[in-house]
């Protein structure tokens, strides 16, 4: 785990979407955070260790989802495929398909499996999944000031975590897509889809992958704004000197806010995913997903790609080895991203994470 000092910073960012405003001052108390997102590998302990059924290992629940189909309720999630050559990127339709027995052990569909990635970032896994997975190691999910902050790495004010450009010196940052969406990938380093955790350069705290290969789950709900009215502390969010306690950082109750979170029409509250993937592409919405501000809501049932960062209290008992980054502080936070904003697509499938956080160095 990394340990991060904390500190005082500016929250959000104008002249691109509208929910990464107004840009805020936030001030996190000193945390430890993974280094890296969960791995397939360290999700597989966990389930070897628990026995646990992810959510995209389950059948949905036809009361929540009224006018699916029934096909469409059997376990499974959504799976990227390239289409053939150019299209209109206002269908997400023609490059997510949904694929029954797709989950994290099977990403893209039935005979696909996880040889040769063990140390690649666990996708397809939701909100819950993430949550009962940093339960187990002694941790919890960062919040989305947390996260933003330790993106940053120390830096302030630039357009990307690492400056201003896209590329330092020619050299790719980050796992995102190189060509053109959604039927042209180059690849990024030599990877098409999502790369070894670490194969791109680490940021100024030394945590990788914070931008590109997979979203990642935070626990906070979305809102459609920064709310400017959150008191300014915003570092005890995930504890209360106990695991699953986790006291409100902003104004209104918890149960206000996970109703403000859902879509209209819709009463499934939607948590905050962070930091891109691969399959943002220049020619997308997505490209400016690849900073530190940009935030995409995500419904927790439905299972996406991954989680990147859990945090867990000090003190608490975890297993001997930690899954995912880590993030020692006394909040805890859960967004997470999903493919229907990551490039115009669904709810379901896409490629998220998660990364562990542990509670402040100061604790309650």
């Amino acid at each position: 785990m990394i340990v991060i000092a904390g500190g005082r910073f500016l929250m959000g960012a104008t002249g691109f979407y509208s929910d990464e405003g107004p840009i805020v001052e936030r001030t996190v108390r000193a945390f430890e955070l993974d280094e890296h997102p969960v791995t397939n590998r360290q999700f597989a302990e966990f389930v070897d260790a628990t026995g646990y059924l992810t959510v995209a290992e389950r059948p949905l629940n036809g009361k929540d989802y009224p006018g699916v189909a029934v096909e469409d309720l059997l376990p499974g999630a959504l799976v990227f495929r390239p289409t053939d050559g150019p299209v209109g990127l206002g269908d997400w339709r023609q490059w997510w398909r949904w694929q029954v027995g797709a989950s994290w052990r099977h990403p893209s569909g039935q005979g696909s499996d996880l040889s040769g990635k063990e140390n690649h970032p666990v996708v397809q896994v939701s909100f819950e999944d993430a949550e009962r997975f940093s339960s187990w190691a002694g941790k919890r999910l960062p919040s989305e000031a947390e996260w933003e902050f330790a993106c940053h790495g120390g830096g302030r004010g630039t357009d990307f975590a690492w400056g201003d450009k896209p590329t330092v010196d020619g050299r790719l940052m980050a796992n995102t897509w190189q060509g053109r969406f959604p039927y042209l990938n180059t690849g990024a380093a030599g990877w098409v889809g999502t790369s070894p955790v670490g194969t791109f350069a680490p940021n100024g705290f030394g945590l990788v992958d914070m931008i590109g290969n997979i979203w990642e789950w935070t626990s906070d709900y979305y809102s459609s704004r920064h709310d400017s009215a959150v008191p300014q502390l915003d570092s005890m969010a995930g504890c209360q000197c106990g695991p699953g306690k986790p006291p409100s950082a902003r104004a209104e109750p918890l149960d206000q806010r996970a109703a403000g979170s859902a879509e209209p029409g819709s009463t499934i509250p939607r948590r905050v995913t962070k930091g891109g993937s691969h399959l943002c592409a220049r020619n997308t919405a997505c490209a400016t997903g690849r900073r530190p501000a940009p935030r995409r809501p995500r419904t927790p049932p439905p299972p996406i790609s991954g989680f990147a960062a859990l945090v867990s209290d000090n003190g608490w008992p975890g297993p001997a080895r930690s899954t995912g980054r880590e993030f020692n502080g006394h909040e805890g936070r859960r967004r997470i991203k999903g493919c229907d904003r990551l490039a115009g697509g669904p709810n379901r499938g896409g490629p998220t994470a998660h990364r562990l956080t542990e509670c402040p160095i100061t604790t309650c």
